[in-house]
């Protein structure tokens, strides 16, 4: 199945305090250590970067320098994650039958973990990378515990989620009409009952939304250049 990869990156960067995704991390943007895996990947057979309208065109001339040959395609954002994943699915080959969106704020994907994502959907609507919850969780409302949750069947979703093309580009078009905004696709997608199967993530799949996240990121790629274990 061919498939198109949607890297949302036209956020402002507001709980960050700055645009993170074009701020350098190890030398280099971080949003061009997250495409690397994705250039790479035998599975992908397109590479779609959703940014600010300003920046279209000179993302698209330096994605071009490091696409290895790879179709890769530059659009504008959208309001809203949802709109910005819909342009790129508009934009994308229609050839493609599965699409996979990943965070632009993760730099530190695996092939691994895209190819099992992709492999889910031989049989699911859709899947998700997601790891278990390994602390105790509590459910409180005005900050007063109300109950605490089984762990057991909790899991903290990440990226890349992969999905059928067609059935997103449903569960999309449902959430403006009803409407819904989903704080991933995959809400979107089980808000019409289509079937998403998790799939194990890894703690170093992190994402940075915090300025201690960076320094994480910072030490994680120091390490990676230096060749040290993880």
């Amino acid at each position: 199945m061919k498939v198109s990869v949607i890297i949302p990156a036209a956020g402002s960067g507001q709980r960050f305090g700055e645009e993170k995704q074009f701020k350098l991390l190890d030398g280099r943007p971080l949003l061009f250590h997250t495409l690397i895996p994705f250039l790479r990947s035998d599975s992908i057979d397109e590479v779609i970067v959703v940014v600010p309208d300003v920046d279209v065109q000179s993302m698209h001339r330096d994605l071009v320098s490091i696409s290895v040959g790879k179709p890769v395609k530059v659009v504008a954002g959208g309001k809203r994650r949802q709109d910005s994943v819909k342009n790129g699915l508009i934009a994308s080959n229609p050839d493609s039958q599965l699409i996979c969106i990943h965070d632009a704020a993760r730099p530190f994907v695996t092939d691994s973990l895209i190819n099992k994502t992709i492999n889910a959907c031989e049989k699911f609507d859709g899947s998700v990378v997601a790891i278990p919850v390994s602390d105790t969780v509590k459910y409180a409302e005005n900050e007063v515990i109300v109950k605490t949750l089984d762990r057991e069947n909790i899991w903290l979703a990440q990226t890349p989620q992969t999905f059928n093309k067609e059935k997103l580009l449903q569960a999309l078009d449902n959430a403006e009409t009803n409407p819904l905004t989903g704080t991933d696709e995959s809400v979107l997608m089980e808000a019409m009952g289509f079937s998403i199967q998790l799939v194990e993530g890894h703690p170093n799949n992190f994402k940075i939304t915090t300025k201690d996240d960076w320094g994480r990121a910072e030490d994680f790629a120091a390490r990676q250049t230096q060749g040290i274990a993880l």
